[in-house]
């Protein structure tokens, strides 16, 4: 089996500015991601996806291959599938792989067994393989929309009359960027990650946030500090 990474990192994050450059501890988002895929042994080539220079300058001082990512796909509101897709499309001109596996920038706590786990998990029952992590809100019993926009209710309102607690309610968790696994076919020839059969991987909490904004990078300083 050949397993080939993939990190894409864009420029332009509005929330965050040059959020995949940010520092955490010592080096930045892309330098944590791009080394915790050189720690793995099973993974036989990486590849960064950008359309920045400066990141690409970071790629290749660590050796790592670097795909060019056209300005159509690096937009706030492009596909991030669609940039899974160009990329394979061109690491297809020149290899053949098995698995694809995509590590985000955003997720630099993950452990190397939350990253192993995933493509192990991968096999001919599955298409995809995701991370989730439990939550702390239900649609069942504690995440409200507004009615009207002067009123709130449940979710889930005809299934909520009965749950009146947590116990009853039934489990959900939270999907994760920690790490993706996939046939590169499937991806190919599919319009999403829940196309086909999704399997999963459960992350701790504690391994399992996505950077998306300044309170969550001030959080995994102080966890990755410890």
């Amino acid at each position: 089996m050949k397993n080939f990474a993939f990190i894409f990192a864009r420029s332009g994050s509005k929330r965050i500015k040059n959020k995949n450059i940010q520092k955490i501890g010592e080096e930045t988002l892309l330098e944590i991601t791009l080394k915790q895929a050189k720690k793995i042994n099973s993974i036989k080539k990486i590849f960064l996806s950008t359309d920045s220079k400066t990141m690409s300058s970071i790629a290749k001082n660590l050796n790592i291959e670097v795909i060019m990512r056209p300005k159509t796909l690096a937009k706030d509101n492009s596909s991030e599938w669609y940039a899974w897709r160009h990329a394979i499309k061109q690491v297809n001109q020149r290899y053949k792989f098995d698995k694809f596996i995509c590590l985000p920038v955003t997720s630099p706590l993950r452990s190397k067994s939350d990253v192993t786990n995933c493509i192990k998990k991968l096999d001919k029952n599955n298409d995809i393989i995701i991370t989730i992590t439990e939550t702390d809100r239900n649609p069942w019993y504690n995440m409200v929309k507004f009615v009207k926009k002067k009123n709130i209710q449940i979710i889930n309102l005809k299934k909520s009359k009965i749950i009146d607690t947590r116990q009853k309610a039934p489990k959900v968790y939270d999907m994760t960027t920690v790490c993706y696994v996939a046939n590169p076919n499937y991806i190919l020839n599919n319009k999403s990650i829940f196309s086909g059969r999704v399997g999963a991987v459960i992350i701790p909490k504690k391994r399992s946030l996505d950077i998306d904004t300044t309170y969550d990078l001030k959080l995994a300083r102080l966890l990755y500090s410890k």
